[in-house]
């Protein structure tokens, strides 16, 4: 694993807790020699995570849309800053990019980035591993809607399963080394319930 995407908001959040996580786990990553592909800004969680990664002597890169460098906002000290056209061409860098996805808690935002890379791998778009990082308990809710969307065959186990919950940055990155993505196809028949 040498890339991966972290999604997260450009807002600190309500609690020192999620800046907190994310200096560990920008840390983690550069310790273990995994680059930091994010979007690209310098403010909030996703400062945060690139500034933590970059101290630890980590290689960190931004994709961010032209609209956003414009309001000042890129980080300018990252290993490499890509621009891009569009929310949509930076997504799909950043997929490009990396071996594995993680989330961090966020806004609309973050959650859009989530859902795009775990529909892509419900898809077979790709295989890459997709985890969170719950700090604070943040996607407790979320989770419990993932059950509500099985209950109502919305969704199977097994591709709730594929998604990787951990509190610690260090175990959540084992578990991506040894991912290995379910093989079946996305429908649900009511005859398989």
């Amino acid at each position: 694993m040498k890339r991966v995407s972290v999604f997260c908001g450009s807002s600190p959040g309500a609690s020192t807790i999620y800046t907190d996580e994310a200096v560990q786990l920008g840390t983690q990553l550069a310790k273990e020699g995994i680059t930091l592909v994010y979007g690209g800004a310098r403010v909030g969680i996703m400062g945060t995570v690139a500034n933590a990664a970059i101290q630890a002597g980590g290689d960190v890169i931004g994709v961010i849309p032209k609209m956003l460098m414009t309001r000042e906002i890129a980080h300018t000290e990252l290993t490499e800053l890509i621009v891009v056209n569009t929310m949509h061409e930076r997504k799909a860098k950043m997929e490009e990019l990396s071996d594995g996805f993680i989330a961090l808690p966020g806004g609309p935002g973050t959650m859009e980035e989530f859902f795009e890379v775990y529909t892509w791998a419900q898809l077979g778009e790709h295989h890459k591993p997709i985890g969170m990082l719950n700090s604070n308990n943040y996607y407790d809710k979320l989770l419990t809607f993932f059950d509500h969307m099985i209950e109502e065959q919305f969704l199977k186990p097994e591709y709730h399963s594929m998604i990787m919950v951990e509190k610690e940055p260090q175990v959540l990155i084992e578990k991506f080394r040894t991912y290995e993505p379910p093989k079946l196809t996305k429908w649900i028949n009511r005859e398989e319930t």
